[in-house]
């Protein structure tokens, strides 16, 4: 690490302040990228202060509170990180939310978030930034699905669906780029170890921790490396993939 592979390159990174999206921040940023932090859920002091531990390190970044669920902010985002930086090279989708319950007591409002927050974010973004993309001939799209999009999960069909969702959307959009110098892939994560899992009861988690090969969690920057690697400029030859980092729990 740190030998400065994104040098100047601008990243938005949605969802910046939870576990997962603050891995990959400051990943982006040891390697040189300037990164657009964006969050809506975390009191603002609490992203304050994770500001002031990433500029602490020497990281360059600004906070950017917005609702990647609608479109209208999504534009004003990316309008305003672009202003501040010039442009965006890479946007790594990674804002998401879970509200779990079985099919038979999901509310149309628990499926109507869900998919707001965890699908429509990716295109909000997505669409907010392709055409300077585009233009430039030059850009990396990154969108975090999940091992759930992949093979299912009990009380999530909110969720899988969004996130199996993601993974249509990124072959199909990395058809229409894929002579343009842009690469557009996902990350399908395993169970890790953030807020968001930390709170479901710990007898559930002990059966997941079981049912998993490796034996235990990740840990938020081992998703980090996976979209560091297919954030990197080297990388362009990849598109149109998931990468699963699961430990093993689905092959």
């Amino acid at each position: 690490m740190g030998n400065n592979s994104l040098k100047d390159r601008v990243a938005l990174v949605t969802g910046a302040v939870g576990g997962i999206g603050q891995a990959i921040s400051q990943y982006l940023a040891e390697e040189g990228a300037v990164v657009g932090l964006n969050y809506l859920v975390e009191p603002d002091e609490v992203a304050e202060a994770f500001l002031k531990e990433f500029t602490h390190k020497g990281y360059r970044g600004k906070l950017y509170k917005a609702d990647v669920s609608k479109f209208e902010d999504t534009t004003q985002l990316v309008e305003k990180v672009s202003k501040d930086f010039g442009r965006i090279d890479i946007l790594v989708n990674n804002a998401g939310i879970t509200i779990d319950r079985t099919l038979k007591n999901m509310t149309p409002d628990q499926w109507e978030k869900v998919l707001a927050v965890d699908l429509s974010s990716v295109f909000n973004c997505s669409k907010a930034v392709i055409g300077q993309m585009l233009e430039r001939g030059y850009g990396r799209i990154i969108s975090i699905t999940s091992v759930v999009g992949q093979k299912g999960n009990f009380g999530q069909t909110n969720y899988a669906a969004a996130k199996a969702a993601i993974i249509g959307f990124t072959k199909s959009l990395a058809l229409e780029t894929a002579k343009k110098g842009i690469t557009v892939n996902a990350v399908a994560p395993g169970f890790v170890k953030t807020a968001m899992t930390g709170q479901m009861p710990k007898e559930v988690l002990d059966k997941i921790v079981e049912s998993i090969p490796v034996g235990r969690m990740a840990e938020p920057l081992e998703i980090a490396r996976t979209v560091l690697f297919l954030a990197d400029e080297k990388s362009s030859y990849i598109t149109g993939q998931v990468f699963s980092v699961n430990g093993g729990l689905y092959m």
